[in-house]
C-alpha cells in the first residue's frame, strides 16, 4: 500500500452568473469552504456574466487569459470551477491555462473519499468516483499526469488512472453488486422496523447544519463533530427514549450541498433514502447562516428529488447561540418548528417533547380489557406505542394506549397480523 503525499495546493475559482442577482457569489463562498476543507487554498476568484456557459471552455476566451495571467501572479497550481465541466471543457481548459482543472464535483467527491470510514460509504465513494471518471477518461488528456497529488486522488488512487474502460465498467459492476447487497440488508432492517412498528426519524439539513451534534446530545451517539463541511458521511442510528414509555429511531443522513453532484446522488441514495421510509422528518437548520432561506430551498428540493413524499416535519433551528440579531423564523413546509441549540443543550427537552406528541398523533387512543389468554400483547403495545395505564381484574387487563394504526385492529379486536 501506498499513501498519496498531501500537497497545498493554490486554486482560483472560477464560475458564471447566467441571471443578475443569481447565487452565483454565494455559490463561490461555498466552493472555497469545499476547497478548504480538501485541504487547499483559494488564491483568487473569476466571475463572468454570460448568458450561457461557454460550451468549449465554461467561460469565454477573454477570461480564460485573464485567469491565465491570474495563475502566473499567485502562483496558483490550478483552478476549480464551480459548475461540472464536461470532459471537452475540462480538455480544453487544462491545455489552454497548461494547470490543473477542477470543477465543484471533483472536489466534492475528494471531500467524501476522505471522509468515509464504513465498508458502505467507501463503495458508495468509489462508485460516484468512477462514474464520474468514466464519462472523463477523454477528457482528461495531459492533466492525465497532473493528477498525481492533492484534491481528486483520494480513494482508489493512482491506480484508477491506469484504468481503461472496460476495466472501470468491470470495477462499476463489482461495486454495484456490494451496494445492492448492502441495499438488501438495509431493506431487512427496514422491514423487521416496520413488523415492530418501531417509529424512526431522519434527520436531515444542510451540510454543517448540527445534525451529528443534536443526535450526539440526544442518543449520545458518539458521532464526530466538527465545524466542516461534510463533517460525517456514514449514516447512524440510535434509539431515543421519550416521555410516555415511547421510544424513536433517529437516523442521521449525508449533508446537502448546492449542487449535489447527480454521481453521489446515485451512489448514496440507499442512505438519502431512509427520509423516504422514514416515518418523521427532523430538518435541522442553521440559523446563524446569512443563507439560511437558501439552505432550507436545496434541502426541500432535495428530498424532493428523492421521491420523499408528505410526512410530518419538525424544523428545528439551530446554532441560537450563534445568533446575533434574532428574526421571525419560519418554515411553511414544517408541522412544528423549535429554535434549539445543540451544542448548548438548548432546546432538548422540547424537541423530545415535539416528537411525543407527533408519535402520540400517529396513532389511536384505545381502552380494551384484554383478556390473560392474549397477555401477551401488553409486549406490542409497549414495543411499538404508549402503554398509558394498565389494571389487573379477576375478567383480563385493562389498559388505556396509543397504538399505531397498523397495530390497533390486532390489540382492538384481536386480529392475527
Amino acid at each position: 500500500m501506498h499513501e498519496n503525499k498531501q500537497i497545498e495546493e493554490r486554486v482560483i475559482l472560477v464560475g458564471v452568473s447566467q441571471n443578475t442577482g443569481d447565487d452565483t457569489a454565494d455559490s463561490l463562498a461555498e466552493l472555497a469552504e469545499l476547497v478548504q476543507t480538501a485541504g487547499a487554498a483559494a488564491v483568487g476568484t473569476v466571475i463572468q456574466n454570460l448568458e450561457r456557459r461557454n460550451p468549449a471552455t465554461y467561460v469565454g476566451s477573454g477570461k480564460v487569459e485573464e485567469i491565465r495571467q491570474m495563475i502566473a501572479e499567485t502562483g496558483a497550481t490550478g483552478i476549480v470551477c464551480d459548475d461540472e465541466l464536461s470532459p471537452a471543457q475540462m480538455r480544453n481548459l487544462t491545455d489552454l491555462l497548461d494547470s490543473k482543472v477542477m470543477d465543484r464535483t471533483l472536489v466534492i467527491l475528494d471531500i467524501f473519499a476522505g471522509r468515509a470510514s464504513t465498508s458502505e460509504g467507501k463503495i458508495q465513494v468509489e462508485l460516484a468516483q468512477l462514474r464520474y471518471e468514466m464519462t472523463r477518461l477523454a477528457g482528461y488528456g495531459r492533466s492525465m499526469s497532473r493528477l498525481g497529488g492533492g484534491i481528486g486522488t483520494r480513494g482508489p488512487g493512482e491506480k484508477k488512472l491506469e484504468m481503461d474502460r472496460r476495466l472501470i465498467a468491470n470495477r462499476i459492476s463489482q461495486l454495484k453488486r456490494e451496494l445492492e447487497q448492502v441495499r438488501e440488508h438495509r431493506e431487512v432492517t427496514r422491514s423487521k422496523r416496520l413488523r415492530n412498528n418501531q417509529p424512526v426519524a431522519a434527520i436531515v439539513g444542510y451540510t454543517n447544519a448540527g445534525k451529528s451534534t443534536l443526535l450526539n446530545t440526544l442518543t449520545d451517539a458518539d458521532v464526530l463533530e466538527m465545524d466542516a463541511l461534510f463533517a460525517t458521511l456514514d449514516p447512524t442510528t440510535r434509539q431515543l427514549e421519550l416521555d410516555g414509555s415511547q421510544t424513536i429511531l433517529l437516523t442521521d443522513t449525508v449533508g446537502f450541498i448546492r449542487k449535489l453532484p447527480h454521481h453521489l446522488i446515485d451512489a448514496f441514495r440507499s442512505t438519502l433514502e431512509e427520509a423516504k421510509y422514514a416515518d418523521f422528518i427532523i430538518h435541522v437548520v442553521d440559523a446563524s447562516n446569512p443563507q439560511m432561506e437558501k439552505q432550507m430551498m436545496i434541502v426541500y428540493d432535495t428530498l424532493k428529488g428523492l421521491e420523499v413524499g408528505q410526512k410530518p416535519i419538525l424544523t428545528l433551528f439551530n446554532k441560537q447561540d450563534l445568533v446575533t440579531k434574532p428574526e421571525l423564523l419560519h418554515d411553511s413546509h414544517a408541522d412544528r418548528t423549535l429554535k434549539i441549540s445543540a451544542k448548548k443543550r438548548e432546546g432538548l427537552e422540547e424537541v423530545k417533547q415535539a416528537l411525543s406528541q407527533m408519535l402520540r398523533e400517529n396513532k389511536i387512543y384505545l381502552e380494551r380489557l384484554i383478556p390473560y389468554t392474549q397477555a401477551g400483547l401488553l409486549a406490542r403495545i409497549r414495543s411499538g406505542g404508549e402503554l398509558v395505564s394498565e389494571e389487573y381484574r379477576p375478567e383480563g387487563i385493562f389498559v388505556k394506549a396509543y397504538v399505531p394504526k397498523a397495530l390497533y385492529p390486532i390489540v382492538a379486536f384481536g386480529e392475527t397480523d
